[in-house]
């Protein structure tokens, strides 16, 4: 059994948006599906599935799923969930909401990655790939902006 790495990811961004609107885009399939995926499912409670689904996403057009568990549903501020996006060990991923002036602050955090070659180049497109998730979010709320679409 491997270690896991004590590097995580870590985002965060200010959203010009009501808190319970960014709370849902995050913790309910429709939320999802709004900005993001095609077809996600989302068991909003401690243990429950949540499965996010892309169909002919981004440049490549890849479709894909990832699946994970529901750990902790505390609307409209904290949502924590199991991520098992690129077949190894599942990561845990915490989004956490305050309010502030003007909107929302967004902090996320991505922990558990193995501490092997692939544990390793997970995390490093897990980075990546949530600094995207953060940005798109943002676009969407504050402009209407989706990346795969028409806008709203």
């Amino acid at each position: 059994m491997s270690a896991l790495l004590e590097t995580q990811v870590r985002c965060s961004t200010f959203i010009r948006g009501d808190i319970e609107r960014v709370y849902d885009l995050f913790a309910t399939a429709r939320g999802l599906d709004a900005w993001f995926t095609t077809g996600a499912t989302v068991d909003a409670r401690a243990g429950g599935e949540i499965v996010y689904r892309w169909k002919d996403w981004g440049v490549d057009k890849v479709t894909t799923e990832a699946r994970g568990r529901v750990h902790l549903v505390q609307p409209p501020h904290r949502f924590v969930f199991e991520w098992d996006s690129a077949d190894v060990k599942p990561t845990t991923v915490e989004i956490d909401l305050q309010r502030a002036d003007g909107g929302t602050i967004v902090r996320l955090r991505e922990y558990g990655f193995e501490n092997t070659p692939r544990g390793r180049q997970c995390l490093a497109q897990e980075a990546s790939g949530w600094g995207e998730a953060l940005t798109l979010v943002k676009f969407y709320v504050e402009h209407g902006l989706k990346y795969f679409g028409d806008s709203k």
